[in-house]
């Protein structure tokens, strides 16, 4: 996290202060607990290589839910710390394919349905791909199975409630990382 800050730190401080209180209201939970609490969680069941990913993935989840936005000033770095943290693991070759694929997947579609999936998904995904990829092609599919699946559950769950319709938009990347942190915790 400390590189991340050396690369852009005045860039994610403003970006931070800019997301402070957007909705005019404290959130229901403590973002600094659940940092904690997945960063803990995914050291311990897939070791220190995974934390960086861990804590840059709860900040990105918490800027994506409180503004249906996924920024560049942290994704982008994003992909140098977790692949020089993944380095030692010796799986970086499998890593970068990893996130090269699920990227690409995430592109397609994309350009199927732009109006239903940002970009910031699609680097997201990279992203994802990068650090699950590091552990093998099924722990890549796996993730994004349960992104899909977590996020496609939250749909059904605001149409069955009568919150959302069809045409409903909600921020997706919190599924995505949802899915990419129970892969990192329950798989391995």
């Amino acid at each position: 996290m400390a590189l991340l800050g050396l690369v852009c730190g005045d860039r994610i401080r403003a970006l931070a202060a800019s997301y402070d209180d957007v909705a005019g209201s404290p959130p229901a939970w403590s973002p600094e607990l659940a940092t904690v609490a997945v960063t803990a969680l995914v050291a311990w069941r897939a070791g220190p290589p995974y934390v960086p990913f861990a804590v840059i993935g709860v900040a990105l989840a918490v800027v994506d839910s409180r503004t249906y936005t996924l920024p560049d000033a942290i994704t982008l770095p994003a992909y140098p710390v977790v692949g020089l943290a993944l380095a030692p693991t010796g799986e970086l070759p499998r890593a970068l394919a990893g996130g090269a694929a699920l990227a690409a997947a995430y592109g397609l579609l994309w350009l199927a349905r732009p109006h239903a999936l940002g970009l910031g998904d699609v680097k997201l995904a990279g992203l994802i791909g990068l650090a699950t990829g590091a552990l093998g092609w099924q722990a890549l599919v796996l993730a994004a199975f349960l992104g899909q699946l977590s996020g496609a559950l939250y749909g059904l769950s605001l149409l069955l409630t009568g919150r959302g319709g069809r045409h409903t938009q909600f921020p997706f990347g919190p599924f995505m990382l949802l899915g990419a942190f129970a892969t990192l915790c329950l798989v391995w």
